[in-house]
C-alpha cells in the first residue's frame, strides 16, 4: 500500500501542474488573508484567520480535484491499471495507498499556511490568536481535504478522462460541502427538520471543528464520509475490465 502512496506522491510533484496548484493555492490565500482590502487582516483591529478558514474549503474544493483527477482515470488511459492489478495487493491497499498519497499531498499544501498563524501572533499587540480555535480549524481543515481527496480518488475511477473526473469531483465536493445546509433553509422545513438536515452537510461539521472543541460525533463524520466514498471506489475498480 506504501508503495502506491509512494507513487501518487512522486507522480504529482514530478509534473509541473502540481507545484503550479500548490503556489497558486498558497498565493491566492496569501493575498485574500493580507492584501485584498475586504479581508485583510492587517485592518481588522484584532488577530483571526477567520477570514482564511471560511475561504480555505472553496479553494480546496478546486485544489483537491486538481490533485485526485489523475489518480485511477490516468491509469486507466494509460493501460497500467491492469499492470497495477497484477501486483500482490488488494484492491482494498491500491484504493487506501491512492487515497494516503494524495491526502499526504493536500495536507503538505496546508502546512505553509501555518506561517499565517506564526504571523498574526508575532504582529499582535494584545493576547494574540484564539490559539484553540486556530488548531480545531486546522484538524477541520485536514479531515475536510480527507474527504474531498476520497471523493476525488472515487470520481477518478468512474472515467478515463482526467477533465471529467476533475469536474465531477469539484461538483460532487461543492453539493455535499454547501446541498444540505441550502436544502434546510428551504421553507418546507420547520420545527428542527432543518436543523438535522443541514447536519448532514460537510459544512455543518466542518464549522463545528472549528470552533475549537473536537466532538466525536464530527470525527465520525468525517471518518464514515472517507470510508464510504473509498468502499464505493473499491467496487468500481473491482468491475474494471
Amino acid at each position: 500500500m506504501w508503495m502506491i502512496c509512494k507513487k501518487e506522491w512522486q507522480q504529482f510533484f514530478n509534473s509541473l501542474t502540481g507545484y503550479i496548484a500548490l503556489i497558486i493555492f498558497l498565493l491566492l490565500t496569501g493575498l485574500y488573508l493580507f492584501v485584498f482590502p475586504q479581508s485583510n487582516v492587517l485592518d481588522f483591529g484584532y488577530a483571526s484567520l477567520s477570514p482564511f478558514f471560511n475561504l480555505a474549503p472553496w479553494v480546496l474544493l478546486f485544489l483537491v480535484p486538481t490533485i485526485t483527477m489523475r489518480s485511477i482515470a490516468d491509469e486507466y488511459k494509460a493501460g497500467t491499471f491492469e499492470l497495477l492489478r497484477t501486483l500482490p495487493l488488494r484492491s482494498s491497499q491500491i484504493v487506501w495507498g491512492k487515497f494516503f498519497g494524495a491526502w499526504l499531498i493536500v495536507i503538505a499544501a496546508l502546512i505553509p499556511t501555518t506561517i499565517y498563524a506564526v504571523s498574526l501572533q508575532a504582529l499582535s499587540s494584545n493576547a494574540g490568536i484564539d490559539v484553540g480555535g486556530t488548531i480545531g480549524s486546522y484538524i477541520g481543515l485536514v479531515l475536510l481535504g480527507g474527504v474531498y481527496t476520497a471523493i476525488g480518488i472515487c470520481t477518478s475511477s468512474f472515467t478515463n478522462n482526467t477533465v471529467i473526473a476533475f469536474v465531477a469531483s469539484a461538483f460532487m465536493c461543492f453539493l455535499l460541502y454547501t446541498g444540505f445546509q441550502a436544502i434546510s433553509q428551504l421553507p418546507v422545513f420547520t420545527a428542527g427538520a432543518d436543523y438535522y438536515i443541514e447536519m448532514l452537510g460537510i459544512n455543518f461539521h466542518y464549522r463545528s471543528i472549528s470552533r475549537g472543541v473536537i466532538d466525536s460525533r464530527d470525527m465520525i463524520y468525517f471518518a464514515a464520509f472517507i470510508f464510504l466514498f473509498l468502499l464505493i471506489t473499491e467496487r468500481k475498480i473491482l468491475q474494471y475490465k
